[in-house]
């Protein structure tokens, strides 16, 4: 029979037994359903707030320096708190940190719910990141373990889901301020789906990875100490890759509905946009890692979302307003597919789950760091130049550099760069 943890993770059991579990898991749609639930929660704190902007700049006197906080602290709580998250992970097992998580969510939403300052604002999303960053350093290793031979697919799911939730932020946040008169209501409301499925997340009792936590690995009695993944570079190319490319995100979360809003659209319809946006992004989390699942090369699909970021800032180079919902979808899809392809070119590097799962936290811990100076890099070319034409100038040629970066990850490297880290 399997032990249990006190965090409720399976420890060591007999390979029968393990098998039975990885299948039982593997059929689970509790499971799958849980991590849409948690999954939603990650973004519609980060993408209900550009679209009323405006609004809490007048309630608050926040300027547009800090403003951009919003979406910075966000992600440089998730770079900070990233690092340490799979050792979190570890002590408290991967049930209590994610619970943990969705716990810091709920109540930095809640924050926002009450907000009169922009310093309790300012706390909320830094607490919000905080949550944020345990769920994400945690869920991969999971997913590498449990749907061994379905990664693709199931990273997909969670990625989908995770921009599922960011469609419903940009799109309902600024819908419920509408009819509410209060924009607290808009930021405010992400707190009732966190504690929901914190609740759920607690009582049901679906099957586990059966290795102990997530942060520790198979359940031996001294596992093989694991080289820190700041050692190897290859990790911090892929970081470097991750977090670059998720610049153009975080910037276009924060500034496309105020650059929309400078051309005279509406709070309402700049959020739309950005709903666009993230539906597209939504749909190619799924159909990308599909496609990509036919091979072992991710590079051809790699290749095809950069393609598609650079048709979309072109276009809102060339003319904005002109098939404004057309750009900012191609944008999504390239910007959609990438996050998950990213995930998956980080866990193809290690076979093994705990050090896969380790990877996959270093990079994406790294890479949220990176990404946080997107709003600020684009916000301080926008007060320079007087327009974010040139802002999305530079990211399409950021693009073309990652482009290149793309073709140095072969397959057939994975085992030479990883060398000593399995």
């Amino acid at each position: 029979m399997a032990l249990s943890a006190p965090g409720g993770d399976t420890l060591a059991a007999p390979a029968s037994a393990r098998k039975f579990a990885q299948r039982t898991v593997e059929r689970s749609g509790v499971w799958l359903l849980l991590l849409v639930l948690v999954s939603l929660n990650l973004r519609p704190l980060l993408t209900s707030v550009s679209p009323l902007l405006p609004d809490i700049r007048s309630a608050t006197g926040m300027g547009f320096q800090t403003a951009s906080m919003l979406t910075v602290l966000p992600m440089v709580a998730m770079g900070i708190v990233g690092l340490a998250g799979a050792r979190i992970g570890s002590r408290i097992g991967d049930r209590h940190g994610i619970s943990a998580g969705l716990l810091a969510i709920a109540i930095a939403c809640a924050c926002r719910w009450f907000a009169g300052s922009a310093a309790t604002l300012v706390f909320s999303a830094a607490l919000a990141g905080v949550g944020i960053a345990l769920i994400q350093a945690l869920i991969p290793g999971v997913i590498k373990h449990n749907h061994a031979t379905r990664i693709s697919a199931v990273m997909g799911l969670y990625s989908a889901a995770m921009m599922g939730g960011g469609l419903l932020g940009a799109i309902v946040g600024p819908w419920s301020a509408q009819l509410s008169g209060d924009w607290h209501l808009g930021l405010g409301m992400w707190a009732i789906p966190a504690a929901f499925t914190l609740l759920l997340w607690t009582a049901v009792r679906v099957p586990m990875p059966p290795f102990g936590k997530v942060g520790t690995g198979s359940a031996t009695a001294n596992p093989r100490p694991m080289r820190p993944m700041y050692r190897n570079a290859r990790a911090w190319l892929l970081a470097i890759y991750f977090g670059w490319m998720n610049c153009a995100y975080t910037s276009l979360i924060a500034w496309l509905p105020p650059f929309y809003v400078e051309r005279g659209w509406s709070m309402q319809s700049s959020g739309a946009l950005l709903g666009a946006m993230t539906a597209a992004q939504m749909v190619a989390s799924i159909v990308l890692p599909l496609l990509a699942a036919r091979g072992t090369d991710r590079r051809p699909w790699l290749a095809a979302g950069f393609l598609a970021q650079f048709a979309g800032f072109a276009g809102l180079i060339a003319g904005a307003d002109r098939f404004a919902f057309v750009w900012v979808s191609v944008l999504g899809f390239g910007l959609g597919g990438l996050f998950a392809l990213c995930l998956i070119l980080a866990l193809d590097h290690l076979k093994d789950p705990r050090r896969a799962g380790a990877l996959a936290a270093f990079v994406q811990a790294i890479g949220y760091l990176i990404s946080a100076a997107g709003p600020i890099v684009t916000g301080f070319i926008r007060d320079l130049t007087g327009s974010f034409v040139a802002a999305w100038i530079m990211l399409a040629c950021s693009v073309v550099a990652l482009l290149c970066i793309t073709l140095r990850f072969n397959p057939a490297t994975y085992q030479s760069t990883m060398h000593g880290m399995e």
